[in-house]
């Protein structure tokens, strides 16, 4: 093996090392009493104590619930934002509308504006219209904004499908929706579940609009309730929060890993 490439696995490999030394200490801590817990990090498992850890979270900051609410929002958001991309998606790509490349960047701008522009003009409309604080306006505004991404990979990927295809279904006869629904679809779904799997992980990692529009336990997302965890810092302990953030977190892993396949796809497509 060359020199140069050694350097470059042995570079490639530190940086991994680096990278996954936070991750070990928070399974570690996790692991400690949160009563023998000194305040310094440990590096070594000191207990298999994480069940009660586990349990002190659930029971301290509805953690269980804010999981059952982040997997309805990511889901159904998820769901909805993929669907409404690829409607838009078809419609720049295959649908002769006038001046595609400008709805294209109409839509996908929203991924370039910071979130937090969104946040006062939000908190007033949902007060405005009683959707503060629901499960209704939690799933709308997690809906919205995954769809200009989810766009984006739709839309890559139906700039592949040859113009052939469209054309062959409209001497057969088929409509716009039925190509959709019957050619462009099916094509498409790998990039569909690339999308959502993109979503599905932004929607449950969020914590922003989850702190800012709701704030009843049977509306926080998990992230938020988390947050709660660590308000009551001097209470429950570091231990109990790294064990409520690493159940938290199970969940895109699953998913991930269960569908790596097409995330890996994506990353080819977005490139």
């Amino acid at each position: 093996m060359k020199p140069s490439k050694i350097a470059v696995n042995v570079v490639v490999a530190l940086i991994a090392l680096i990278w996954l030394v936070p991750t070990y200490l928070i399974v570690v801590n996790a692991f400690t009493p949160a009563k023998e817990y000194t305040g310094s990090p440990s590096w070594w498992f000191a207990s298999a104590d994480i069940f009660s850890n586990i349990k002190a979270a659930f029971a301290g900051a509805n953690v269980g619930a804010g999981m059952l609410n982040s997997l309805l929002y990511a889901v159904v958001g998820g769901v909805i934002a993929v669907l409404a991309a690829a409607l838009g998606a078809f419609a720049v790509t295959v649908i002769p509308v006038k001046r595609p490349a400008i709805w294209f960047w109409v839509i996908f701008i929203g991924t370039v504006l910071p979130l937090q522009t969104f946040l006062a003009p939000l908190f007033n409309g949902y007060a405005a219209l009683s959707l503060y604080d629901t499960q209704y306006g939690m799933i709308l505004i997690y809906a919205a904004l995954a769809v200009p991404f989810a766009f984006f990979v739709n839309r890559n990927f139906m700039l592949t499908i040859p113009k052939e295809v469209s054309e062959a279904a409209r001497l057969d006869g088929a409509g716009w929706l039925s190509m959709l629904v019957r050619v462009h679809l099916p094509l498409a779904k790998g990039a569909l579940v690339a999308a959502f799997i993109f979503q599905f992980t932004w929607i449950w990692n969020d914590l922003l609009f989850g702190i800012t529009l709701s704030i009843s336990p049977n509306v926080r997302p998990v992230m938020a309730t988390l947050a709660d965890l660590s308000g009551s810092y001097s209470t429950v302990g570091p231990p109990v929060i790294l064990a409520g953030a690493i159940v938290a977190s199970l969940p895109t892993i699953v998913i991930f890993f269960a569908a790596q396949r097409f995330f890996v796809n994506s990353l080819r497509l977005t490139s």
